[in-house]
């Protein structure tokens, strides 16, 4: 950076980018229109055979706040991480290279952090582009529901010292649920995270997104590497471990407990016809 600045002020911003060198300076532009200063972008390539290296290679010579980094690919944790530790800002915001931000996102989401300490990752409203157009539905956040199901996409800000203190985000999960599992690191040691009611991000659905091609394998590995790892956490929002089936975990647990205390096992939670949950013995 040649600019003079106070670094508490700084935002950096992570974008990963494998073979999406398409649409990098798409991502950047959304960044640099922002209406907050300043900023810097750190482009992280991750072992891209297209033209990724040209393009950001232009966007430099253009922009002296954009710098570039190159790494075998090793998938969005590790590229996270990489960029992460280069950065000079006080906060982060990692964005996808196919992705976008509004140009109020980032001046928002600092103002939130700032005004609370408890908080810890700010979020936003988001819409969907590209194959699948429209608003992204997510459910309101709660540390509960965060145990279970993911409702804050990878494109939220943190402070970078939080990054720090939890090691940043695991690699072993290198192609699936990374950014979930680095939220829980984040908040299972107290604090919150705050979504802005504003529109501050842009999902692109492409054919090959990665959440459409994860398998149950990887699904099920990443569960269960997040319930090793977060045990005790699971256990204080779910009552135990994270089941396969997210949304009954807590019902499961409960009678899981229940039956384990009474020494009496169900051999299965179903439905009846009205809806109402039974055991059937």
């Amino acid at each position: 950076m040649k600019d003079h600045y106070n670094t508490n002020e700084l935002v950096s911003v992570i974008i990963p980018c494998f073979n999406h060198g398409v649409f990098l300076e798409e991502a950047v532009n959304s960044v640099l229109n922002s209406n907050y200063s300043p900023i810097e972008i750190i482009i992280v390539d991750d072992g891209s055979y297209d033209n990724t290296l040209e393009v950001a290679s232009d966007i430099m010579h253009k922009y002296h706040n954009v710098s570039y980094y190159y790494q075998s690919n090793q998938g969005p944790s590790v590229a996270r991480n990489n960029g992460i530790s280069k950065a000079n800002g006080f906060f982060i915001l990692p964005l996808d290279a196919d992705d976008k931000i509004s140009d109020k996102y980032i001046a928002q989401a600092v103002k939130k952090l700032k005004s609370d300490k408890e908080i810890k990752i700010v979020y936003c409203n988001a819409e969907m582009f590209g194959l699948k157009n429209g608003p992204w539905k997510l459910k309101d956040f709660s540390k509960r529901r965060i145990a279970s199901h993911n409702m804050i996409f990878s494109c939220a800000m943190f402070r970078k010292n939080d990054w720090q203190k939890v090691g940043g985000y695991s690699t072993e999960l290198k192609y699936c649920d990374e950014d979930w599992e680095f939220w829980i690191s984040l908040l299972k040691t107290g604090g919150y995270a705050y979504r802005l009611q504003s529109v501050g991000f842009y999902y692109r659905i492409l054919p090959d997104s990665r959440s459409r091609s994860m398998t149950k394998e990887t699904k099920k590995s990443a569960m269960e590497f997040i319930n090793r790892k977060h045990h005790s956490f699971m256990v204080s929002q779910l009552k135990g471990p994270l089941r396969t089936h997210r949304s009954l975990s807590v019902l499961i647990n409960t009678f899981s407990n229940l039956f384990g205390m009474f020494k009496i096992t169900p051999k299965e939670l179903y439905y009846d016809e009205s809806g109402s949950q039974r055991i059937h013995y």
